[in-house]
């Protein structure tokens, strides 16, 4: 999975993407490099930032969505968003998939009726609190139980309210309401969060891994720039296949692809 950010303001690349000539180039470009999946963004979720609103987010996010479908039409299209008339939108502009970064605590009541309705893939994050209070959530007994819990809690809601198990897909939330050891303890538990889905047979749902560029991984290496934290972001990538993972959400599609392919020839 490709990471398209149309913000100014993501951590790592903000404001690189101007316009939707560029945004259908660097769709190309990853596409090109093994991209299976290309996940779209109009509000950033970094540490901090600003929640601009639906309106807002549509703008920065519809004319490119359009744009890289008209010319990537076999592509799967993800758009990160947490806001219900997005994802609506989204939908009927072309996306195929919706990554929900504030899945655990249901930020938008009209997000799970829609999925149900539309029945397109949800990745669903753990995740806990904003953009402004979530480093102050980062408090656990043992992470590992209580992200596979709250995924599961939020996953009986979305399946209470139509959405079929097949379109579910988890995502442990690196880097959200998590310190550097509580990241570093979920990639080392990985498998742990297979086959713990709700109720009394559970479903081993796909795992979605994000790690890419992330503040965890420079603070292990000392490494303050995101944009050089690429051999982080690989090792932690070939371990997370390793462990199960079945989608890498990265901005560096040409090395991490050949990096997930080695690893599950080895593995």
């Amino acid at each position: 999975m490709g990471v398209i950010n149309l913000t100014p303001d993501s951590f790592s690349d903000g404001g690189r993407i101007a316009g939707m000539e560029q945004a259908v180039r660097v769709a190309a470009r990853m596409v090109s490099q093994g991209a299976e999946v290309l996940d779209l963004g109009g509000q950033s979720t970094r540490p901090g930032a600003e929640v601009v609103g639906p309106q807002r987010e549509l703008e920065r996010l519809l004319p490119p969505l359009e744009a890289i479908r008209a010319a990537q039409p076999a592509i799967t299209l993800s758009v990160d968003t947490f806001h219900g008339a997005v994802a609506e939108a989204a939908l009927a502009a072309g996306a195929d998939w919706i990554n929900d970064v504030r899945g655990c605590s249901l930020r938008d009541p009209a997000m799970l009726p829609l999925i149900a309705a539309r029945g397109c893939p949800y990745v669903l994050m753990h995740s806990r609190g904003d953009s402004h209070s979530m480093d102050d959530l980062a408090v656990y007994g043992d992470v590992v139980v209580e992200v596979r819990r709250e995924l599961q809690a939020a996953t009986a809601q979305a399946l209470a309210a139509g959405v079929a198990p097949g379109q579910i897909v988890w995502d442990p939330g690196l880097g959200f309401a998590k310190t550097t050891e509580q990241n570093l303890e979920l990639l080392r538990r990985l498998p742990e969060l297979s086959g713990h889905g709700p109720g009394r047979t559970p479903v081993a749902y796909p795992l979605l891994v994000g790690p890419s560029r992330k503040r965890f991984i420079g603070a292990v290496l000392q490494e303050p720039r995101p944009r050089a934290r690429l051999w982080g972001t690989a090792a932690v990538c070939a371990l997370a296949v390793a462990r199960g993972a079945a989608v890498l959400r990265v901005h560096d599609v040409g090395p991490i692809a050949q990096v997930a392919r080695m690893a599950a020839a080895v593995g």
